[in-house]
Order: C-alpha cells, then sequence, then structure tokens
C-alpha cells in the first residue's frame, strides 16, 4: 500500500530551524503530531499518563520542547516553559532512547548521556508516557521518515546513511526501505528486514496485507516481533478505505445520457473527497465482526452516495455558497439541476444497497435496508428540527435540544449507522448492533461540535465552506446556544434581531458580529471544552460496550477513530 510520508512541510521544520542539522526539539514535536493523526489512541492513553506534569526536554544540540496533556491531547512545544515538574536532559546520543524504548535505560543509554530530575513518581510516569509513544511511534512509516532524516544529516551520530549500493538487493533496486543496513539503531535496522519491497496487495481491494494496529486499548504490542507486517496506521487505512469506496462510487454511477444535466452533477460531490470517516467505520466494523471488508464495501459506496444527497439538499436549504473548497451545486447549476441531482443519487445509493442480494444474500440485504431506512428517518428528522428553529427564529435553551437534533441530522449517518451496516454485512442483527449505539451517539455529537468550532475559527481551505458559514446560515450550534444563554440582556435583543434576518438578509458583518459576541462570552471555548468531554464520554462507553467483542483489527481500527475525536486538534 503506499505510504503518506511526512508532509514537506513537518521535513523542512526538521530541516531548516537548526541550519544543517534537524533540531531534535523540532523532530520530536513533529513526532507527536504525526502520533496524534495516525494513533490517537496511543496519545489518549499517553496523555492520560502524563496527567498533569509538565515535562520539560533539553536536547544536545542546544534546543528544548515541553510537552504537556490536556484532557486526552498531548500539546508538544519547541520551546521550554518556564517551569516544569520533570526536566529531562539528554545528548544526541540519547536520542535513540527517546525513539526506540526495546530495553531498560539502564541498558541502553551511555553514561553521562541521560539525566532526569524531578519526583520519583513523576519521572517514572513520564518513562510510561515516552514507552507508550516510542513503542507506536517506531511502528509507523511516517515517524520512521522523520526521524530517518534527523539520523541521515547526522551521520557522525549514528553511523554513514546509506548508500546507493544499499537499496539492491540480488542485483533488483528496492524503495530504499528494504534494503538491510547495520545503524546501530535497533529501531530502524529492524525497520529496513521487516518492511516489503514496493506496494502491497490489498486485502479484499480494503487495507495493506496483514495490517496491525499496535495498540489494544490496554497495552502496546512489541513492534519489533519479527512478522512481516504493514503498519496500521490510521491515516493510510482511512486513504485506502475511501480510495476503495470512491472506485466502487465512480462504477455506480452509469456512463449514461443526460450526463451534463445529470450524472456529471451526481459525480460533484463524491469526487471532493473528505476524510474517509464513514467508509472506515464501515469496513472496520464488518473486520471487527469477523467478516471480509470487502463484502461491506458496496453498502459503504451507498452511505456516501446518501451522504452526498443530503449534502446537496441540505446547501439548498441553508442557501451555502461552497462546499468542500468550491461552489455548492446549486449556486452553479441552479436549484432546478441541483435537486434532481440530489434525488438521483438517493435513487443509485438505493440501487447499490438492493444490489447486496447476489453477493449477501436476502437475510443480509433485508437488514441492511431496515438500518439504511432508519438512517434516513433519523437524518430528515433532524434536519426539520433544526430547520424549524431558523424558520421560527428561535434558539433552545439547552444542549441537550442540541444533542437530540445532532444525534438525528448527522450522528446517524456519519458515525453510528455505518457501524451497524459493516455489522450487519459480517452478519449479525438484532440486538447485538446496539453496542456502537450510546459510544458513537457521544463520538458523533463531540465529532459535529468540532465540525461547528472549525467553521467558525478553522481555515477555510481545510474545512471548506465559506467563513463564517454556519453564522449567516442560522445555524443552531452550542456555542450560540450558550451564547443566547449567557448574554446580558441588551445583547440578546440585538443578537435576537440579528438571527431573525432571512440569510439573504445577513451579511458578512453581521455574522463577525455574532462571532465576536460568542468570543466575549467564552462561548466557542465552552464549546471545546464540551466537546473533549462528550468525546471521552464516547471512548469510555467503546470499551464497556464493546468489552464482549475479541480484540482484533477491526475493532482496533474503530478504537482509534474513537479517540481520534479526543485528539483532534481545534
Amino acid at each position: 500500500m503506499p505510504t503518506d510520508h511526512a508532509s514537506s512541510g513537518q521535513r523542512r521544520a526538521a530541516t531548516e530551524t537548526a541550519g544543517p542539522e534537524p533540531a531534535g526539539a523540532d523532530v520530536f514535536t513533529a513526532t507527536v503530531h504525526e502520533l496524534t493523526q495516525r494513533a490517537p489512541a496511543i496519545v489518549a492513553a499517553a496523555a492520560a499518563e502524563l496527567g498533569a506534569i509538565r515535562l520539560a526536554l533539553h536536547f544536545g544540540d542546544g534546543t528544548g520542547g515541553a510537552l504537556s496533556a490536556h484532557r486526552s491531547r498531548l500539546i508538544a512545544t519547541a520551546h521550554p516553559p518556564a517551569s516544569a515538574d520533570v526536566e529531562v536532559y539528554f545528548d544526541a546520543r540519547a536520542m535513540n532512547l527517546i525513539f526506540d524504548l526495546a530495553a531498560r535505560p539502564i541498558d541502553e543509554v551511555l553514561p553521562g548521556s541521560l539525566d532526569v530530575r524531578g519526583p520519583r513518581d513523576q519521572v517514572l510516569a513520564v518513562w510510561r508516557t515516552m514507552r507508550l509513544l516510542s513503542q507506536r511511534a517506531s511502528g509507523l512509516r511516517a515517524v520512521q521518515e522523520l526521524w530517518r532524516c534527523y539520523r541521515d544529516a547526522s551521520p557522525h551520530l549514528w553511523g554513514k546513511p546509506p548508500s546507493p549500493a544499499d537499496s539492491v538487493i540480488d542485483g533488483e533496486p528496492t524503495d530504499g526501505w528494504a534494503a538491510p543496513r547495520d545503524t546501530g539503531w535497533r529501531a530502524l535496522d529492524f525497520f529496513d528486514h521487516r518492511q516489503p519491497t514496493g506496494d502491497r496487495p490489498l486485502v479484499g481491494g480494503t487495507v495493506a496485507s496483514a495490517p496491525r494496529s499496535l495498540w489494544d486499548g490496554t497495552r502496546a504490542t512489541g513492534w519489533w516481533l519479527p512478522e512481516p507486517v504493514a503498519d496500521a496506521d490510521l491515516v493510510d487505512v482511512m486513504t485506502a478505505c475511501r480510495d476503495r469506496v470512491r472506485r466502487e462510487m465512480n462504477r455506480l454511477i452509469p456512463d449514461r445520457q443526460p450526463k451534463s444535466s445529470l450524472y456529471e452533477l451526481i459525480r460533484a460531490y463524491p469526487t471532493r473527497q473528505g476524510k474517509g470517516l464513514r467508509p472506515t467505520l464501515t469496513l472496520a466494523a464488518c473486520a471487527a465482526f469477523g467478516g471480509r471488508p470487502d463484502d461491506a464495501v458496496r453498502v459503504a459506496a451507498a452511505l456516501e452516495l446518501f451522504h452526498n444527497g443530503f449534502l446537496i439538499h441540505d446547501d439548498i436549504a441553508d442557501e451555502s455558497t461552497h462546499r468542500r473548497g468550491l461552489p455548492t451545486l446549486h449556486t452553479e447549476h441552479g436549484l432546478g439541476l441541483a435537486v434532481n441531482a440530489g434525488d438521483g443519487i438517493n435513487l443509485l445509493a438505493v440501487d447499490a444497497v438492493l444490489s447486496n442480494l447476489e453477493t449477501l444474500g436476502l437475510a443480509r440485504t433485508l437488514g441492511l435496508i431496515h438500518e439504511v431506512l432508519h438512517m434516513c428517518r433519523e437524518t430528515v428528522e433532524g434536519q426539520a428540527i433544526e430547520l424549524e428553529w431558523i424558520r421560527r427564529a428561535t434558539v433552545p435553551r439547552s444542549d441537550q435540544a442540541y444533542y437530540r437534533m445532532s444525534t438525528k441530522k448527522t450522528g446517524w449517518y456519519t458515525c453510528i449507522s455505518p457501524c451497524r451496516l459493516g455489522a450487519v454485512c459480517a452478519g449479525e442483527s438484532g440486538p447485538a448492533l446496539d453496542v456502537f449505539n450510546e459510544a458513537f451517539r457521544w463520538i458523533g455529537i463531540a465529532f459535529q461540535i468540532q465540525d461547528d468550532v472549525l467553521n467558525l475559527i478553522g481555515e477555510e481551505a481545510l474545512y471548506g465552506k465559506e467563513p463564517l458559514g454556519d453564522l449567516l446560515e442560522g445555524k443552531r450550534t452550542v456555542m450560540l446556544i450558550h451564547l443566547m444563554r449567557t448574554a446580558g440582556h441588551r445583547d440578546r435583543v440585538r443578537l435576537a434581531e440579528l438571527l431573525a434576518r432571512p440569510r439573504q438578509g445577513r451579511a458578512q458583518e453581521d455574522a463577525a458580529e455574532i462571532l465576536a459576541a460568542m468570543q466575549h462570552y467564552g462561548s466557542i471555548d465552552y464549546a471545546i471544552d464540551l466537546a473533549d468531554r462528550l468525546a471521552q464520554r464516547g471512548t469510555q462507553r467503546f470499551e464497556r460496550d464493546l468489552r464482549a467483542l475479541p480484540e482484533n483489527e477491526g475493532k482496533a481500527l474503530l478504537r482509534q477513530i474513537a479517540n481520534y475525536v479526543t485528539t483532534r486538534p481545534l
């Protein structure tokens, strides 16, 4: 499977800060960043170990850094804190230890390389934190790339960098990863020997051959075990699942007339790719219950078609101007064609679900139809609740009202239904499917709150909608509910006046005024903190409700996604 290596920006951060040799602090912070994206369950566990401890890091190249935890997030910076509970001083030789915690410090570190200062219990907590991070980091190719650049830029510390001859085995050139070398760095030596050359075949066309998550929620499996595996990297697996399902969607959309007025419009939104959350949940849930992920590909494609049909119609109802960085379908092609395209894509989705008859049989297909109908009903009910709030120019007083609306409008088809549909593909039915409901209900609400926050303070290029689009549309978010609950009387009257205006009568300055009020009354910080608490509630329910499900790669992937919400940077 093609690997998503470290970005060029991360490489620059690791090579430019301290001149010709990368700065140790930048390599460390880039590693934490990669782990947050690719192994969020590990980051959440490490944050729990670190707790309230403030860690200062002093590197042998003169740079320094800091590591602290906020709920389930790790915050790494390339600047030492003014004060710290535990301080770690190590020279360049001891960087090996940070990355490769395969043995005790006393066996790995040369005299004078490492100095740790702080209370004994806190030092041990820091060591447990580093052990969690290093065991997972040393098995991720993207992190290997970061540290490989660091090692190769400092040959006097790690040994000579690989020569062209190192990339030839039995007279055949390799990709450079499989050529065995003796670097003196255990993690890299093992990695070189175990990694396959070229692309790995796909299991059922879905994920890399023999993927393995090194985290089962309790312990980290030793990455050094001599087994020819590729790493179950969350980013890589989500990308593979998304691309596999996208190919299936393209196959399901007919290549026929009328193209310009229908089928090309139907293809428009699916080509504006998202993260791949729903496809990954569907395929992972199928695998978690012992099914073949490939059996869930078609229903995952149907789910994505339903999602894009909902988006087309939602954008019309919300009068949105942009979706995923491009003009909305009705803005570009008019209301009539957009409505028709939304109807058409929903019909294709229904047909895709029914086509599982030939591969999954009648019982499972009927189960899929039942789940899809329930998902669609929940979604349109949630949309109706929100549109009624906007039509009546009312804002609910309680967060619970938002929870109910959000769960119905997006929670079911974004989080709960993908898991249930995947389990149906594996042959499950009835109460067995309910194990996902509560965990992914809270995770879905937290995810939606975070998306609402990103619409206000995130980068437009990343979020994909017009600046302050939710405020222009009058969406009833947790921030708006909190604002109307806590603002003074005069401010509430003014805000009510702005919210009562129709979409066409609400200008960018009005949205900016509402945003300023949210910042003044702490509504955005309130929402971020609330999302953290709800996400943690969801991950706790995940471990409790899915305890009876055997540990396997599918369940491990579901765990990573559940924790992705808790570690997601805002």
